[in-house]
């Protein structure tokens, strides 16, 4: 029987059908129903997250730290079943929903010490007799507004440091993958969330997102998704002189100078962008390859691609699974035509696939003879397509790499000390790999980029206190 699933709101799970969520790995299956909010209850979440909020920002750390704790370890109990809800209703492949499953347990259990180590500073002041108090503080209501490519860990990333940091919530997944969403506000409330202190408002960006972003009451939000979207919620943001943190993807490089090891580049390139579907705002979507080489690992990646398994996300021998839904494949191909239309090669994949179930299959495609001037190495596709792009040096391959408007992720694969330190320090990314894939990210260090991928304090780890917190400085006079 096809789960229904309610949205909660002041501790309390309410709602009527909206929508229905299907397996992009077999369109005929329905993952679930899910309750669609609209205007009137996103205001109601809003409210309740404001009322929980001074009770809450003022309880001790071992009550936040009870409930992390209890969440993060429900979570890698169930750690198999979540990650094969994650996969039915996303299409990344079993392997990849249960690691990813397990990183937001991972995320919760940090955040749990967290809780514990919040700290302050007690310093002299400049005048005789009076002390200075330098304290942070939970901001307020909470806005979160995530995406559908990682549907367990990115609210997990958003939601622990701002219940580690005493801030009430309002969550608005994204409308794809409501499953995920909903299972991790189910183990949070019932791990024992005052009410009203995580709210959960399933259903469309342009209402109930829409209400966040009107709203007075909202003091910061979180959000992560394409760049249009991010610029909409940062101008709302100012209306209302509140903070906001934005993640809104990349088109990044990957670099191989000729003095690459040829397996471990073509490792990179493989895993960067084509696993999960290449659905990773950290995708490897551009391979800058230098000339004494180029050939070589052009021919190299395109025997590895042959090779994949393509399927059923829910396969154990999958290594690509779909692509999210039909709209997601349109673009992929559009944009695989447009770089042919361009001047770029098709050298491999690029079509849709027939497998037994009926689903959004693409294989996953390489443009080559590509330049960085086209739209396909431009624009973020968001797919399991890369274009290789073609240059002489290290020097032109650093100054395309960074000839983008993103600035999230970078790579390179190189066995040269020298050029590695260099381009650790000149490549224009929020974060750097070498001969490592660009995807792929430790949950205990800060996450984020530059330009047009980030705007605000960096996500994950210590850092995320920088969003989730204001700081405040007490003078006393002691007389």
């Amino acid at each position: 029987m096809t789960a229904f699933r309610k949205n909660l709101i002041d501790g309390e799970w309410v709602g009527d059908a909206g929508s229905r969520n299907i397996n992009p790995s077999d369109t005929g299956d329905v993952v679930g129903e899910y309750a669609s909010a609209g205007v009137e209850q996103a205001g109601q979440a809003i409210a309740a997250a404001k009322a929980a909020f001074p009770a809450w920002s003022r309880s001790g750390p071992l009550a936040r730290h009870a409930v992390l704790k209890k969440a993060a370890d429900e979570i890698m109990a169930r750690k198999d079943e979540l990650g094969r809800n994650l996969a039915r209703e996303e299409g990344k492949t079993l392997a990849e929903g249960i690691g990813e499953t397990i990183r937001a347990a991972q995320i919760f259990d940090f955040f749990a010490g967290e809780t514990l180590r919040l700290s302050g500073e007690v310093v002299p002041s400049v005048r005789p007799g009076v002390g200075v108090e330098i304290t942070r503080e939970a901001v307020g209501v909470v806005g979160i507004i995530t995406p559908w490519n990682f549907p367990i860990a990115i609210p997990a990333w958003k939601i622990a440091p701002a219940l580690a940091h005493g801030n009430t919530i309002v969550f608005k997944p994204a409308e794809l993958v409501p499953e995920s969403a909903w299972s991790i506000v189910d183990i949070l409330h019932r791990a024992g969330l005052p009410k009203g202190v995580l709210n959960l408002v399933m259903g469309k960006g342009s209402v109930v997102g829409q209400a966040m972003l009107d709203s007075p009451d909202v003091n910061a939000i979180s959000f992560t998704g394409s760049v249009g979207t991010g610029k909409r919620v940062a101008a709302a943001s100012v209306e209302h002189m509140r903070k906001f943190q934005l993640e809104m993807g990349g088109k990044n490089p990957l670099v191989v100078l000729d003095d690459a090891d040829l397996a471990v580049a073509v490792d990179c390139a493989l895993n960067g962008a084509f696993f999960s579907t290449g659905q990773r705002c950290t995708a490897s979507s551009r391979l800058i390859v230098t000339e004494g080489i180029h050939d070589r690992f052009v021919d190299a990646l395109k025997e590895r691609m042959e090779k994949l398994v393509i399927g059923d996300a829910l396969d154990a021998q999958t290594q690509i699974g779909p692509v999210v839904d039909a709209t997601q494949l349109k673009q992929d191909e559009d944009y695989i035509a447009i770089g042919v239309r361009e001047g770029a090669t098709l050298a491999f994949g690029g079509e849709r696939l027939d497998r037994k179930t009926p689903g959004f299959y693409l294989k996953p495609a390489l443009l080559t003879e590509a330049t960085n001037a086209m739209r396909s190495s431009r624009e973020e596709i968001f797919g399991p397509v890369a274009s290789v792009i073609r240059v002489q040096d290290y020097d032109e391959a650093l100054a395309v790499a960074n000839d983008t408007p993103f600035g999230l992720t970078s790579g390179i694969c190189t066995t040269s000390l020298k050029h590695a330190t260099h381009f650790k320090r000149n490549s224009e990314a929020g974060m750097v790999m070498v001969n490592l894939p660009t995807a792929g990210v430790d949950f205990h260090v800060p996450f984020g980029g530059r330009k047009g991928s980030s705007f605000g304090p960096r996500e994950q780890g210590r850092y995320a206190m920088e969003f989730y917190t204001t700081v405040k400085t007490a003078y006393t006079f002691a007389g």
